[in-house]
C-alpha cells in the first residue's frame, strides 16, 4: 500500500510539472518522482521490474517486409545499409555484440524479426557474435554464396531478406553449426525468452 501511495504522489508531481510547460520543472519533477519511487520500493523490500526480467514471447515469423532501397537508406545508418542490404561485412572484433553476454533476444536491425536467443550464443574467437542455432528455423533463410571464389552459406532474415552473416559447420554441440553474424545487423532486447511453437 505504501508503494502505491508514493507512486500516486509521484504521478501527481509529474502531471503538475507538465502543466507548467517548463523543461527545468519537468526534469526536477521526474528526478523527485524517481527518487520517491525508488525509496518506496526499497522501504517495502520489493524491487521494481528490470528489463532483464521482462518476458519475451517469440511468435512465428511475421509477414514479409518489402521496402525500396530509398526507404532502407532513410531507415538505416550507412553501415547498417552497407551490411544488411549490400552484403558487406563489418571488421572482426569491432562489433558491439562480439563479447556481449546479456540475457535476451537478438532481432533483425532492419525489421525487428526475432533471430537468436542469447542462450545459443558462444565465444567462437572469430571476432563476430556467433550462435549455434536460430531462435526458430524459419526465422532465417540460407543461400549459397560464391562471392569470394569459394562456396559459403549466407544467412538472411526470413522476414525482410537482410544479410546477417554466414553459417559454418564448425560450431559446438548440439547442432555443430556456427551462425557467424554481423553485430550491426542485430538489435538486442533484454528479457526472458519464451518460444511459442506453432500449432500443428
Amino acid at each position: 500500500m505504501k508503494v502505491m501511495k508514493v507512486m500516486k504522489i509521484a504521478i501527481i508531481i509529474v502531471k503538475h510539472a507538465r502543466k507548467l510547460f517548463a523543461p527545468s520543472c519537468m526534469a526536477a519533477a521526474l528526478t523527485l518522482a524517481n527518487s520517491l519511487s525508488a525509496h518506496a520500493f526499497q522501504s517495502s523490500g520489493t524491487q521494481p521490474a528490470r528489463a532483464a526480467d521482462k518476458q519475451i514471447v517469440v511468435a512465428p515469423v511475421g509477414p514479409r517486409v518489402n521496402k525500396s532501397d530509398a526507404e532502407w537508406k532513410r531507415r538505416l545508418t550507412s553501415q547498417q545499409y552497407s551490411v544488411t542490404r549490400e552484403k558487406d561485412t563489418e571488421r572482426a572484433f569491432t562489433g558491439k555484440y562480439d563479447h556481449f553476454k546479456g540475457t535476451g533476444i537478438y532481432r533483425c536491425i532492419d525489421c525487428g524479426n526475432d533471430l537468436f536467443n542469447s542462450n545459443t550464443k558462444f565465444d567462437s574467437g572469430t571476432g563476430w557474435p556467433s550462435f549455434w542455432a536460430p531462435i526458430m528455423k524459419d526465422h532465417v533463410l540460407t543461400e549459397t554464396d560464391t562471392s569470394l571464389g569459394s562456396q559459403r552459406t549466407e544467412v538472411l532474415c526470413a522476414r525482410c531478406g537482410a544479410h546477417l552473416g554466414h553459417m559454418f559447420d564448425d560450431g559446438p554441440k548440439p547442432t555443430g553449426l556456427r551462425y557467424c553474424m554481423n553485430s550491426v545487423a542485430l538489435q538486442f532486447a533484454p528479457g526472458k525468452v519464451v518460444v511459442q511453437q506453432p500449432k500443428k
